[in-house]
């Protein structure tokens, strides 16, 4: 609707931010292909103002769109539709911490974990989220504080994980791993991984931590390319606490990288504490399918010669 001095307004109750990797024209195209959608049905897509001047850069005729923090805050949005791989998600996770809002992830990328649905059923994905035919899963993130001495010098998040590891190529890591304010092992390293359910798919499973489920509440902690004979992964509750602290007989320095997004330099003597955040980031599903289906789906796993269940009794928890 327009004003009486021509200007565009937002009149729609309903809005949906639309994130997407700009830097990939499939992504653009889709974002592009979602905007026609949803302005077909009569509401007004959300865009942040760099991926706005991206697509209308391609789309001239593109119109009505809303920019996020400026006709539309980020507390009014319905929904966040997100196009691409598992770190443009990751992305809007961070655009919209701190508000209840779910993402939708379209997988355009290659493995996308967190994405529910692919490129393939982009129109299909987009009318259930318009006729709100989805679920809302919760999923747990990380606290992430690190102190120097006495005093907190930085504070962040993590939906995946919160590492450490070393600033320099060249420079291994000394550091010493704590569980719930006790001392557990030193070692030196390449790093440590503290991970969530939802991260063990990523940096954690390519370090050679376990799956786990994301309807457990649990931490991990796995450490990367350890110089230690007791250095396994650890999976602790959800009210544990984990620390890493950098060792003084470290040869240089460390980093803290969370999401691969986040990050912090590490002095010798710092400290990085996990805790389970009270904030949750919260995904849109479009079905219920078991956690083991998306393994087998998302990894290619073969299950040649499986026969199923013989009976109830077998599915039984």
């Amino acid at each position: 609707m327009f004003d009486d001095e021509g200007a565009f307004t937002v009149t729609s109750d309903r809005h949906i931010l639309i994130v997407a990797h700009m830097g990939r024209a499939e992504s653009r195209n889709a974002a592009i292909s979602v905007c026609r959608q949803l302005i077909a049905d009569g509401l007004t897509p959300v865009l942040s103002r760099d991926e706005y001047h991206d697509v209308l850069a391609v789309a001239h005729d593109l119109a009505p769109i809303a920019l996020l923090g400026d006709t539309v805050q980020i507390g009014e949005l319905e929904l966040v539709i997100v196009l691409g791989g598992d770190g443009t998600i990751l992305r809007a996770a961070e655009l919209a911490r701190g508000c209840s809002v779910p993402l939708l992830g379209v997988n355009l990328g290659h493995v996308g974990f967190l994405a529910e649905s692919d490129k393939e059923d982009l129109t299909d994905t987009v009318t259930r989220a318009l006729a709100r035919d989805y679920l809302v899963e919760e999923r747990m993130t990380l606290s992430v504080r690190v102190k120097v001495d006495a005093e907190v010098v930085f504070e962040t998040w993590a939906l995946n994980e919160a590492t450490v590891e070393k600033a320099s190529r060249e420079r291994m890591l000394e550091v010493v791993i704590e569980v719930d304010g006790r001392p557990l092992s030193s070692f030196g390293c390449d790093g440590v991984v503290m991970s969530t359910p939802t991260g063990s798919t990523a940096y954690a499973f390519s370090a050679g931590g376990p799956i786990v489920w994301p309807s457990l509440n649990a931490m991990l902690l796995v450490p990367l390319s350890p110089h230690a004979l007791f250095a396994r992964p650890l999976v602790v509750g959800p009210d544990s606490t984990l620390a890493v602290e950098v060792l003084d007989r470290t040869q240089g320095t460390g980093v803290l990288w969370c999401d691969g997004r986040r990050t912090r330099d590490l002095p010798r003597g710092a400290r990085v504490i996990v805790r389970r955040s009270p904030v949750p980031v919260r995904l849109a599903r479009l079905s219920q399918g078991p956690f083991t289906d998306r393994l087998v789906n998302k990894f290619n796993l073969p299950v040649n010669g499986w026969r199923g269940p013989l009976d109830d009794e077998d599915q039984r928890p």
